[in-house]
């Protein structure tokens, strides 16, 4: 099959569905198979040699199968591009609705795969599959900024409808996709996201001697929370649980601005050194920060998957998380489960999981365990059977 795949979260978000994308399509390209694949994405007003750094990446991530077989081919790739910023395609095809279909650019498809909720035009011949990775805009519309609540509510629905394939990311979003946008139950898969290897366990010199220059945290034990700063991730109730601790821990908040996060500022300037809002964190330096966290806390209100729970577990490290949405899917039995909404019981799992070391070893143990289970090597194995059900070639 000729393969059309939108990149351009990946070029142009540092964070999560960026990193997404990134993961699994270079875990997809690893694999072999006899299909082409068209990476394209929207590089209007990216900064410069992004796009071609990836491009770069991606070959590497191609080319990886065959390295040990002497005089065998690369993976066929192709790389197309569009002179517009994401936020002029989404003006063009989703607002204004011009049936410009992405195949003008990439060429004739037989099937498009978009890991980011929406779907642009196509031919009608083209096959398509969709990620749409959760439905916390219905769930929690007070959380979002009207025009991108707005915009979702509008876009997702159609792309679901459109689509020959819904991938959701965890068992809960396909009920959610299910009961909300009324998704049939047979074409909506679920594709459980991975851990890269190097997410695992283990002091190195310097950590946070690193973390300490580039961060300004590190010098002092420290609870981690990660995620972009907006209301959804329940910050404010973490740092009002964190702070009722008698602890000589800091609690450090590591994500990129959202929205809707004055709030959170506000409340960690309450405490002063007790609690750090870091900003993000590069990619190369995530695995550091979670190995030399005491704790790791994600009290969300929802998650589609909550990769950084599997994140923090691959790195040896206890996890406190929501009993809500998708966590408990992914957590397992590996971590202390709490209602996010309940700031006593959220500070009293911080407490346990910080103070009774036999627990603490019980749960690096039981999160090692739950994290190996998820890689991006499975997940790429179920994107190509995702994309051969699509195409008709296995049953359903």
């Amino acid at each position: 099959m000729r393969i059309g795949i939108d990149y351009t979260a990946a070029v142009r978000q540092v964070a999560g569905i960026g990193r997404y994308t990134r993961e699994l399509v270079s875990a997809l390209l690893a694999l072999e198979s006899d299909n082409e694949y068209v990476i394209f994405a929207a590089t209007g007003e990216l900064r410069a040699g992004r796009w071609e750094r990836e491009q770069e990446r991606l070959r590497a991530a191609a080319g990886e199968h065959d390295a040990g077989r002497s005089g065998a081919p690369g993976r066929a790739l192709a790389f197309r591009s569009l002179p517009l910023s994401d936020e002029w395609m989404a003006r063009l095809w989703h607002r204004l609705r011009l049936p410009i279909p992405i195949d003008a650019v990439t060429g004739p498809l037989d099937l498009l795969y978009c890991p980011d909720f929406v779907l642009p035009p196509t031919r009608r011949a083209t096959r398509t599959v969709v990620t749409v990775h959760d439905l916390s805009f219905l769930r929690w519309p007070e959380a979002y900024v009207a025009p991108l609540r707005r915009y979702l509510e509008r876009v997702v629905p159609r792309s679901v409808t459109r689509a020959d394939l819904v991938l959701a990311d965890s068992a809960h979003t396909r009920s959610d996709i299910v009961s909300l946008l009324g998704g049939q139950r047979g074409k909506v898969r679920v594709l459980l996201s991975g851990v890269d290897p190097r997410f695992h366990p283990g002091f190195e010199v310097g950590d946070r001697a690193h973390l300490q220059a580039f961060y300004g945290f590190g010098e002092r034990p420290y609870v981690l929370s990660v995620g972009t700063l907006q209301p959804r991730k329940n910050y404010v109730r973490l740092i009002q649980a964190f702070t009722a601790l008698d602890t000589q821990t800091q609690l450090v908040i590591a994500g990129a601005p959202g929205w809707l996060y004055d709030e959170i500022l506000a409340e960690a300037e309450l405490h002063g050194e007790r609690v750090r809002v870091v900003g993000f964190v590069d990619d190369a330096d995530l695995p550091l920060a979670y190995r030399n966290a005491a704790l790791f806390a994600m009290p969300s209100l929802y998650e589609g998957f909550g990769l950084p729970v599997l994140e923090a577990m691959a790195c040896g490290v206890p996890v406190v998380c929501s009993n809500t949405s998708s966590l408990p899917e992914v957590a397992g039995d590996a971590a202390l489960l709490i209602d996010p909404l309940d700031i006593s019981a959220l500070s009293q799992a911080m407490a346990r999981a910080l103070e009774d070391e036999r627990l603490r070893q019980e749960m690096v143990a039981k999160g090692q365990k739950q994290s190996a289970h998820f890689t991006w090597q499975r997940a790429a194995r179920e994107l190509l059977c995702s994309f051969e059900q699509a195409a008709g070639d296995v049953d359903t």
